[in-house]
């Protein structure tokens, strides 16, 4: 997630949906009074390599540090985040608080969930020697709550943000988005993650029936909210 307190906007980062790339254009724009969270090596590289802010402000201050927090430096060499790759709105409104919540522009993108879900199965078994079947891959996804991305721009079943914006029009979004936000320059989206996906059928010739059902479910709700259907 990104929050720039100069042009007063918060960045939610749904999964499979050019979040990494739409982060990493973003934090030209940012500085070190901002919140950038951090994202993969490779990604940070690239930042570093284009000039643009790092992840900063992400950590727990350390006289907020808990014993446990204190633990996992110590023993476990680990950082306390406090800020975080794919943080739900829900807890980023806790930590900012109402006023910068409230008065903020909050934004996030949504994608074709049949469509994401290809994605993702692709980029999870990117190291794998031979891919799974493709049900049972969907089944792990549901085991580890990664189908949907509607809690990461809701709050109590509502959406929490103020604009989402649609993937499959994601080159006129980020002109629209541009002027909104004030940014003095275009947002250029770096190539990121997307060349692990080898097949380009259409998600239609990828899905069992089964499958297909188990998307509609799981995702019902980004479903109805945009209209997403799983056309033939």
């Amino acid at each position: 997630m990104i929050v720039n307190h100069t042009c007063r906007f918060i960045f939610l980062k749904t999964k499979k949906t050019a979040g990494t790339s739409i982060e990493v254009a973003l934090s030209r724009y940012c500085g070190p009074r901002d919140i950038v969270t951090r994202v993969g090596p490779r990604d940070e590289r690239l930042r570093s390599e284009l000039g643009y802010q790092g992840a900063v402000n992400h950590l727990r201050p350390r006289e907020q540090w808990s014993p446990s927090d204190w633990f996992r430096h110590l023993v476990r060499r680990k950082e306390v985040v406090l800020y975080y790759n794919h943080m739900p709105a829900s807890e980023a409104r806790a930590l900012l608080g109402d006023e910068v919540w409230n008065s903020y522009f909050k934004f996030c993108v949504e994608r074709n969930p049949w469509d994401r879900a290809i994605s993702a199965y692709y980029w999870e078994n990117r190291r794998a020697k031979r891919l799974p079947d493709f049900d049972e891959f969907l089944k792990w996804l549901a085991n580890a709550d990664l189908v949907s991305n509607f809690d990461t721009y809701s709050i109590d079943g509502r959406i929490a943000v103020d604009h989402v914006m649609l993937y499959e029009r994601l080159g006129s979004e980020l002109e629209e988005l541009v002027p909104r936000l004030g940014l003095p320059g275009p947002l250029e989206l770096p190539r990121s993650k997307g060349q692990h996906r080898k097949d380009r059928r259409p998600y239609q010739e990828v899905f069992t029936d089964w499958g297909r059902d188990f998307i509609a479910r799981a995702c019902a709700r980004e479903i109805e909210a945009f209209g997403y259907r799983f056309e033939r």
